[in-house]
């Protein structure tokens, strides 16, 4: 896609000249329109990697059973084409990533990234060595014997005190394995932990790139947020106001309509003045709801019927009800058959769609059926179609839209930073192109 310049949301600018070379052009921006300083920053594709060793920072936080199998290796499928960019080229790759959130209490085994380490060979066709600490002996020495083209896997970052508290010692041990680093875990993009900020910072002077991941996440989402087609129409589910509060101010700045869904839309019912019955509300933020209804005015589009249960349950006793008429002993469990008909007529017409949250409880048939008619809507729409990650992404997954829309995202939390429109230090510090 020679000659595409991409601008990018509040934060950032990416060019795409030729795939999988991508120059990643960062702006500090007071808002969406005005530009200040300017970075373009190097992709994997650009350093010479040829017997060096790179030091990549990946997303295999995946999902593990019982027995340890992963039920979900997308992640891990991510990361592949920045892994064969090194391995093809070669070049050695140590990965790091975190997995759970471990105590340090008790047995920690159940988050090893162990078994990404095996599904990560079984992708390869090839052996994938693991080493079982960070930066201890096993790690230091499995480091120093690596040959051109091969992978290793660290255990689990968080293993180690040192990773969230964004540790120098920590960092500059995992920063002397490598020659080269790289920053392909745009999940973790909006964190400050030490493999996203204190390594890079240890590595000054050492060639510090991002890889396609991110590269492509960043293009995507930035993209939608500052040169979008129009019409552009923001959905926002899920549970709490006080998660997307940022974001909503951001988009009704910056989008045509924000349609809102999920449990948080009863905060804004009650905000004006409904009944709500039991249903799931943030009575502290029902002053903030009312400001955002009257800064939003037409664009921001509310529910105008709720789908209820007696009980949060499948079998409960259910009834649709007017937007502002839950009764008590009832909660809203999904938006209702005329909200859905509502938003879906809209979407049929937009050209940028960005969908962060479900409209109701998905996990929990038959109020899945609004988060359905909305992606089904999305699916069927001429626009280009982002999703973020999360619950959202979760949903479109699990109702079979993946393969139907632009783009789904890997990162939830950094997929929010970026539509607040947060710069992200862990990719402000890495090198111009």
């Amino acid at each position: 896609m020679p000659g595409l310049d991409i601008v990018l949301g509040l934060s950032i600018i990416v060019r795409l000249t030729e795939f999988p070379t991508i120059q990643v052009v960062f702006k500090q921006l007071g808002n969406a329109q005005n530009a200040s300083k300017k970075m373009a920053k190097k992709t994997i594709d650009q350093v010479e990697v040829a017997g060096k060793t790179v030091l990549m920072r990946v997303d295999f936080n995946v999902p593990l059973e019982d027995d340890q199998s992963i039920s979900d290796d997308r992640r891990i499928r991510m990361a592949m084409p920045s892994i064969k960019s090194v391995i093809d080229r070669g070049g050695r790759v140590i990965l790091m990533s975190h997995l759970g959130r471990p105590k340090g209490e008790g047995d920690d085994s159940k988050f090893s990234l162990a078994p990404t380490a095996k599904r990560l060979s079984e992708l390869l066709g090839k052996p994938v060595a693991f080493a079982t600490d960070t930066v201890g002996d096993d790690a230091t020495k499995k480091a120093a014997s690596m040959s051109d083209g091969d992978v290793l896997v660290l255990e689990n970052l968080r293993f180690n005190a040192g990773e969230k508290k964004g540790d120098g010692d920590f960092a500059s041990k995992l920063a002397a394995m490598a020659d080269v680093y790289c920053n392909d875990a745009f999940g973790t993009c909006h964190r400050k932990d030490a493999s996203m900020v204190a390594v890079p910072e240890a590595m000054a002077g050492k060639p510090r790139v991002v890889g396609h991941l991110v590269a492509k996440e960043i293009a995507y989402l930035s993209d939608a947020i500052s040169n979008a087609s129009r019409p552009f129409v923001a959905i926002l589910g899920g549970a709490k106001v006080s998660d997307k509060i940022n974001v909503i101010n951001n988009l009704l700045g910056i989008c045509d309509t924000v349609m809102i869904g999920g449990a948080m839309a009863y905060t804004f019912s009650l905000a004006k003045g409904g009944k709500v019955g039991d249903s799931l509300v943030e009575a502290d933020k029902v002053e903030l709801a009312k400001e955002l209804i009257e800064k939003g005015g037409d664009k921001l589009m509310l529910p105008v019927d709720t789908h209820c249960g007696d009980a949060f349950r499948a079998d409960c006793n259910k009834q649709v009800v007017a937007d502002g008429e839950i009764p008590d002993g009832w909660q809203g469990l999904d938006i209702g058959p005329k909200t859905a008909k509502k938003f879906a007529d809209l979407l049929k017409n937009a050209k940028t769609i960005v969908w962060n949250g479900p409209m109701g409880v998905f996990e929990m048939p038959p109020f899945d059926e609004g988060t359905k008619a909305v992606a089904q809507a999305v699916a069927d729409s001429d626009s280009t179609s982002i999703i973020g990650g999360g619950d959202s992404a979760a949903a479109v997954d699990q109702l079979g839209f993946a393969d139907s829309v632009s783009h789904v995202s890997t990162g939830g939390g950094a997929s929010l930073a970026m539509l607040e429109g947060k710069a992200f230090a862990a990719v402000d510090l890495l090198d111009e192109a």
